[in-house]
């Protein structure tokens, strides 16, 4: 296993494996053979939607994305979301185990919870240290939206 880095959420400390780069939308990538990435959400990203109970895809394999482009939605307890592109590029496949049980991602964000495999442009993925950073700069923001209290775009 793979070092593990830490962010602390209040009185929650989300885990960060560092075998894998990381996306802004608080997604994580780990490199597969072929030029191929897997995304999932990270357990900054499970811990903010807490006990996900419902997910669908919106594209299929051979899908082209664009930047931020919707490609499904999740429900949890806590909200109900659009799911965005991790980066620009083709959908090798997706993790079809998710529409039947979800809840995998609850349990296991870095491993079965994985969301999908894509091919693409891949500059804007972050070093785990860089994740990090980011995290740390948006997390006032991120506890104002907890609380009810943003009124600002980050």
């Amino acid at each position: 296993m793979s070092e593990l880095l830490t962010f602390a959420m209040g009185e929650f400390v989300a885990e960060f494996p560092s075998d894998r780069l990381y996306v802004k939308n608080h997604m994580w990538a780990l490199t597969r053979d072929g030029g191929v990435y897997r995304f999932g959400f990270s357990a900054y990203a499970v811990r903010l939607l807490q006990d996900i109970y419902f997910i669908d895809f919106d594209c299929v394999p051979g899908a082209k994305l664009g930047h931020r482009q919707e490609f499904g939605n999740i429900e949890s307890k806590k909200a109900e979301s659009g799911m965005y592109a991790p980066i620009v590029g083709e959908v090798i496949c997706i993790n079809d185990r998710l529409l039947e049980d979800p809840s995998i991602i609850n349990v296991d964000k870095y491993g079965e919870g994985w969301l999908l495999e894509m091919r693409g442009e891949v500059d804007d993925l972050l070093q785990p240290v860089d994740y990090l950073k980011h995290l740390e700069s948006a997390w006032d923001v991120a506890q104002r939206t907890i609380k009810g209290q943003a009124n600002t775009d980050d």
